[in-house]
């Protein structure tokens, strides 16, 4: 291929050429997917009709589950619908679509997680000034904040990546489009390309954890001087799903995208790609349902209206 013009579309990498395995594999992409999406529009929807769960935490709770559904939409679907098809192929522009969508969503979602940190800050170290700092206008403009960063940041990484001429072998080696392996397939050098990318990644990814670090330090702090243990108890509830949000987002994410690229095709990148890319989106809801009392209760009396409807 000489220049950008001539490359029409892309060869993702198939988990299998047998087509009992992508049958398989579409069967539990599948199960998975409905896991997710089942899960977090139960979220939703109970925060949604729960008046007793519109607060800021849990305003950003339905926003986190929004991002969630939108990023595994965005890789699964396309996987399962080639598994069946028993291709491989993507447009360019579906390309260009996943990568900005899948940036997009994961970019927000750390803003989001962050700005959640400070919510949980301002509610346990200043709780008397909580509703004047996190009023509803404030919230709508931090969330409005954190997705408009998330736009911009995709968009300008997308941009700096289909701006390369490609011409090279199109085959990606990951089920879905991912910046670092498409700069592997440019003509140009793209070396300092990657590295400024990845720099610059970096430095957003550690500001985030720097700023979630120092707010739980000062919580921790705060809730150790709580002086009945009821007390702690409920505080801690409230920040530990947070925390495991945090470090399942934090640990996949840097995990797959620190390692190097490889040229060929690779199990473990293929594995790495499902744990970053898919695990997350699925955990999340579970995770904060399990630790959350209140989103429990949401949930069953969300059920339980239900039966009593159809019944």
């Amino acid at each position: 291929m000489s220049n950008r013009s001539t490359v029409t579309e892309f060869l993702l990498l198939g988990f299998s050429d047998v087509r009992e395995l992508q049958i398989l594999h579409v069967v539990v992409f599948l199960a998975i997917y409905l896991g997710a999406l089942l899960g977090n529009l139960l979220i939703i929807t109970a925060i949604a009709l729960d008046h007793r769960l519109h607060t800021p935490m849990y305003f950003f709770l339905m926003n986190l589950s929004i991002l969630d559904l939108g990023s595994i939409s965005v890789t699964v679907l396309k996987s399962m619908v080639n598994s069946l098809l028993d291709t491989r192929v993507i447009s360019y522009a579906g390309c260009v679509a996943q990568v900005f969508l899948f940036v997009n969503f994961t970019a927000t979602d750390l803003a989001l997680l962050t700005i959640m940190a400070y919510d949980r800050y301002v509610a346990i170290c200043h709780p008397l000034h909580y509703e004047r700092v996190m009023n509803r206008g404030a919230c709508v403009h931090m969330a409005t904040s954190a997705w408009i960063t998330g736009i911009v940041y995709s968009a300008l990484h997308t941009g700096n990546t289909f701006t390369l001429p490609f011409c090279q072998v199109n085959i990606i080696n990951q089920f879905f489009c991912e910046i670092p392996q498409l700069l592997k397939l440019a003509c140009s050098n793209s070396y300092w390309s990657e590295v400024g990318l990845l720099a610059f990644s970096m430095f957003l990814v550690l500001s985030c954890f720097v700023f979630i670090l120092v707010s739980y330090v000062q919580i921790f702090k705060a809730v150790l001087r709580i002086p009945s243990q009821q007390g702690r108890r409920k505080a801690f509830s409230t920040c530990l799903p947070h925390l495991a949000v945090i470090s399942l987002f934090t640990c996949t994410g840097t995990f797959a995208y620190v390692k190097p690229t490889s040229s060929s095709p690779s199990a473990l990148g293929l594995a790495l790609g499902v744990v970053y890319a898919v695990v997350p989106p699925s955990i999340n809801p579970i995770i904060y349902s399990l630790r959350n009392k209140e989103i429990k209760a949401a949930l069953k009396k969300l059920i339980v209206c239900k039966l009593f409807m159809e019944n």
